[in-house]
């Protein structure tokens, strides 16, 4: 099992579903803590949750490039998710949809055969 840390490899659908849920509902609550925290002039909160907040888009991005791998592609289509919201939010779901390529391709094995989620 890779780690959701690495880039390399492959993730399957559901599993980038899971963890595509998980970071971005992290994004919104730290989105509503910094706003919070700009109107209370609470500056340590404010960037603490700023920093997780930057955490959670790079790790967004990870498991976007693994998914990108899954489906055959290379990890700099990824770079379009960094638009604004609503077009990445578009391009996000796109990658829970599409089905990945079957059996081993360049950036690993099939994960259907090796992931447990």
């Amino acid at each position: 099992m890779k780690s959701i840390l690495s880039p390399e490899g492959r993730i399957t659908r559901r599993k980038y579903l899971v963890l595509f849920m998980i970071f971005y509902f992290a994004n919104l609550l730290c989105l509503l803590k910094i706003w919070d925290s700009f109107r209370t002039e609470d500056w340590i909160a404010f960037y603490i949750f700023g920093i997780i907040l930057i955490a959670s888009i790079v790790l967004l991005l990870i498991q976007a490039i693994r998914r990108l791998h899954d489906i055959g592609m290379d990890w700099k289509y990824a770079l379009y998710l960094l638009i604004p919201p609503p077009i990445n939010f578009i391009g996000f779901i796109w990658l829970a949809y599409k089905p990945g390529q079957k059996g081993p391709n360049k950036y690993g094995p099939d994960p259907k055969k090796t992931d447990w989620v």
